[in-house]
């Protein structure tokens, strides 16, 4: 089992960039593969990116390819996603989720553990 906690979320203006960051516990965090999800207000939640647990296996939505960067440090327990050129429809809350399949899937019912969240507000 493994516990996620997500930080790193704020207020920020379009064109701007933030780092989300998750950090797991438990020793088995290298055998997880990682993705990121967000829910806008009123809407479902959603794929934005996935790792599979070495990083040779990376997914994105087609919404954030070449804005957003997902990586992994197996040392630390923590998996990123590097956000730039944020715009207002980037805005809501930011989700960790892991599962122990071997490639990173893109729907949330592939997911078996998931953080609290993080707020990520793109507003002027």
């Amino acid at each position: 089992q493994v516990q996620l906690v997500e930080s790193g979320g704020g207020l920020v203006q379009p064109g701007g960039s933030l780092r989300l960051s998750c950090a797991a516990s438990g020793r088995t965090f290298r055998s997880y593969t990682m993705g990121w999800f967000r829910q806008a207000p009123g809407k479902e939640r959603r794929f934005v990116a996935a790792i599979s647990w070495t990083g040779g296996t990376i997914r994105y939505a087609d919404s954030v390819m070449g804005r957003f960067t997902i990586s992994r440090d197996n040392a630390k327990s923590t998996v990123y996603v590097e956000m730039k050129s944020l715009q207002p429809e980037d805005t809501g809350v930011y989700y960790c989720a892991a599962d122990r399949k071997l490639m990173p899937g893109l729907m949330d019912i592939e997911y078996e553990y998931w953080g609290q969240g993080t707020q990520v507000t793109v507003s002027s």
